[in-house]
């Protein structure tokens, strides 16, 4: 429940399988419980509403014909409490509601790409834009995908570290205006223009000259 939590992840189809494999072992390895325990990685959803909206969801996508790789349901021996083991989805349909919409739980959507084009015209297709990451040891390509992504802010490789310094908001649906550093100031700031006319020809512009 991080609005900037990675929701789709694009694989570069070559590497598809093995990251799907490994994303679900590591997946499977996240202790849950109570988020004051130590070692406990993942808490509850916040609510009872929250949690049906997550099952909602995940029903969904199974519906949709997206392919369940890992969780999907409350895990055992937390029947009290609204948890939900990590979930992920593989060959997600591009326009179901598990690709498009925002879940806001422990669920990933993961689908593979065939090009450098192709990644950046899937990842743009939303109507959301807080945050993208690129991973990639090419280094230049990830300086060039990161100017082309339609987002507030871009790691790359990496994920999630924000600086107060620094600027944080999102582009599209995600919201308007900034937050943090100087530019967060200007929402509490309000602008006031002061014109003086010094010319001595008449300022009625809009008026016509008979």
């Amino acid at each position: 429940q991080v609005c900037s939590a990675t929701s789709r992840v694009l694989v570069e189809r070559a590497l598809y399988p093995d990251l799907l494999q490994r994303l679900s072992e590591e997946a499977q390895k996240i202790r849950i419980g109570n988020g004051l325990e130590d070692g406990v990685l993942l808490g509850p959803l916040v609510s009872a509403g929250q949690h049906a909206k997550v099952s909602a969801a995940i029903a969904q996508g199974i519906a949709d014909g997206a392919r369940l790789v890992c969780g999907g349901k409350p895990p055992a021996g937390l029947e009290q409490g609204w948890f939900m083991q990590p979930t992920v989805f593989a060959d997600v349909p591009l326009d179901c509601a598990l690709w498009r919409e925002e879940i806001f739980g422990p669920v990933v959507c993961v689908n593979p790409f065939d090009s450098e084009a192709d990644a950046l015209r899937l990842a743009n297709d939303s109507e959301f834009g807080l945050a993208a990451a690129v991973m990639s040891a090419d280094l230049e390509r990830c300086e060039r995908l990161a100017r082309r992504l339609q987002a507030g802010i871009v790691w790359i490789n990496c994920s999630q570290p924000t600086f107060s310094e620094l600027p944080w908001g999102g582009v599209k649906r995600s919201g308007i205006g900034r937050e943090l550093g100087e530019w967060g100031l200007d929402n509490y700031l309000e602008t006031k223009q002061i014109t003086r006319y010094e010319s001595s020809e008449p300022w009625a512009w809009y008026l016509t000259s008979q």
